[in-house]
């Protein structure tokens, strides 16, 4: 059974990019245009991995982050942060909301492909 990864960001063909790098590789993928799209659309689902942007309009990555490790059904689903936001102190408020990891954009498949191997348990 294929793994599912939920993708969160505004630009569709951002979305769109990563969406065929990971269906590629096996993976059933869920898109989210910002946080608040994100939950409803995995509200009762079960999902292995998130792929999030920083800055999105609504609810952004960081409260997006938060909701997602305060709800009980998946407080425990890694998440990778993937932006353009290079600074430190972002990464640090990132890390402190739960993020597993931190990505820039634009970012080569492969790269994206091996981070999501080493986070997406078997």
């Amino acid at each position: 059974m294929a793994k599912t990864i939920l993708i969160v960001d505004d630009s569709a063909s951002f979305r769109q990019v990563v969406s065929i790098t990971l269906k590629s590789a096996g993976y059933d993928v869920i898109e989210g245009s910002d946080g608040q799209d994100a939950l409803n659309k995995i509200s009762g689902k079960r999902v292995h991995l998130i792929i999030s942007d920083v800055n999105m309009p609504g609810m952004d990555g960081f409260a997006f982050l938060r909701a997602i490790k305060a709800s009980p059904a998946h407080k425990f689903t890694p998440v990778i942060m993937l932006t353009t936001e290079t600074s430190a102190a972002k990464m640090a408020v990132g890390k402190e909301a739960g993020a597993k990891a931190w990505m820039t954009k634009p970012f080569q498949p492969p790269q994206i492909l091996a981070a999501v191997s080493q986070l997406v348990m078997p």
